[in-house]
């Protein structure tokens, strides 16, 4: 079984070292997010370092680590399965439909 994490999970192991991290390393799966979580990354990139009080270079190297241990799925497969994913999520949160549709590409996984 794969699990989409969302941005924010990613972020929270990027910025303390907690469970979440250790989940993420310990697993022995591979977790699942959609590429435009870089995008989102980058846009937050000053604020994730600020808060995780690293410097640039650790902070990249245990980027490295988490990116180990997940499938990063392009955009392109996500395409197709965005309208589905929205009307499963249009009343509960529109934002997440990415991460839905991730899912959804990916028979064996859950969210």
């Amino acid at each position: 079984m794969k699990i989409v994490i969302d941005s924010n999970i990613l972020f929270s192991a990027l910025i303390k070292d907690s469970i979440t991290r250790r989940i993420i390393l310990d697993y022995e799966n591979q977790f699942l997010f959609p590429s435009y979580i870089f995008e989102e990354m980058e846009i937050h990139k000053t604020e994730l370092l600020t808060k995780s009080k690293m410097k640039e270079k650790d902070f990249e190297e245990l980027l490295s680590l988490l990116l180990r241990k997940v499938i990063i799925i392009p955009n392109e497969i996500l395409l197709h399965y965005k309208k589905e994913a929205y009307q499963i999520i249009k009343d509960i949160d529109p934002d997440d439909v990415t991460f839905i549709a991730c899912a959804l590409a990916f028979n064996d996984s859950v969210i």
